[in-house]
């Protein structure tokens, strides 16, 4: 908690001023639907926290709660869609002008070339942040294996969707549960998965031009909702349903703890900066019926 305070009173005011109205206080109710309920993850708040309803090609594709000090998503709220796994290829990266000032629209954008981003990025990380930074890839929270059309797939590669992992853990240890959660949902789920995915905190940061400019999360997390199941699920993966959540932390030769929902709540109570009243889906993800009958 220390860190956030020290790192906001440091930039926020300055900052806060030159993100333009854009950034949804209140979310629309097209962008409710990719949240449990249309509602998003409680005892989040603070002023350098901004809802981006990500928007590609005409339309909105997920919600991001975005840290405008630190230059990382805090989590992406997703639906899940069936796919095969498949990569999109070719997409370029793409950065948000609702972070800016000099921007009038809602879409996402490819980077522009040449130097421009100095209207942008006191608010988002950028291309350059990345580039010497040897130690961490792009890891992407919502990932473009849980998306099926070309459009979906594409949307998921901008910055504000992206978080600095350790190579060995993004590639070997986080990308292996993005396709066991694909496969189980695949299988199991018969109505709507929705998907959370972020990260906690940490004092280490990527540096540019001897400023910190990225935080590195110590753990990346994630938790899915899906009330229509499939009740005949063999029971190795039954108890997995209507909701179950996993996390790692974020460096070499580590692997992934599954968890319940409730579990990783209370987890993230302990270790990061959310307050007691913290809560990923409305009543942990247990339908108003079942939760009367327990």
């Amino acid at each position: 908690m220390a860190f956030w305070v020290k790192m906001v009173f440091l930039a926020v005011s300055m900052i806060s001023s030159a993100v333009r109205g854009r950034v949804e206080t209140e979310l629309s109710p097209e962008c409710r639907e990719f949240l449990y309920m249309g509602t998003p993850p409680t005892g989040v708040h603070h002023q350098s926290l901004k809802f981006i309803c990500q928007h590609y090609n005409k339309k909105p594709r997920y919600v991001t709660l975005y840290n405008i000090v630190d230059h990382v998503p805090v989590y992406s709220a997703y639906t899940f869609k069936r796919s095969e796994g498949g990569k999109c290829v070719d997409v370029p990266w793409m950065y948000e002008p609702q972070l800016s000032t000099s921007f009038d629209t809602d879409e996402m954008q490819p980077f522009p070339s040449g130097y421009m981003h100095m209207n942008f990025e006191d608010a988002q990380a950028v291309l350059e942040d990345y580039t010497n930074a040897i130690h961490y890839e792009r890891g992407t929270l919502n990932p473009d294996e849980h998306q099926d059309e070309l459009d979906d797939k594409a949307s998921t590669y901008t910055l504000t969707n992206v978080v600095p992992m350790v190579p060995d853990f993004n590639i070997r240890v986080w990308y292996e549960q993005e396709h066991v959660v694909r496969k189980r949902l695949n299988n199991y789920c018969r109505g709507t998965a929705y998907i959370v995915t972020g990260i906690t905190t940490s004092g280490k940061m990527i540096r540019r031009l001897n400023m910190n400019r990225i935080a590195v999360p110590k753990h990346v997390w994630s938790a899915y909702c899906c009330v229509d199941y499939d009740h005949n699920t063999p029971y190795n993966e039954r108890f997995k349903f209507p909701s179950f959540a996993h996390y790692g932390l974020n460096e070499h030769n580590n692997e992934v703890t599954e968890v319940s929902v409730q579990e990783l709540t209370a987890f993230l109570r302990r270790t990061t900066y959310v307050n007691q009243n913290f809560q990923i889906f409305v009543h942990d993800c247990v339908p108003p019926a079942s939760s009367k009958s327990k």
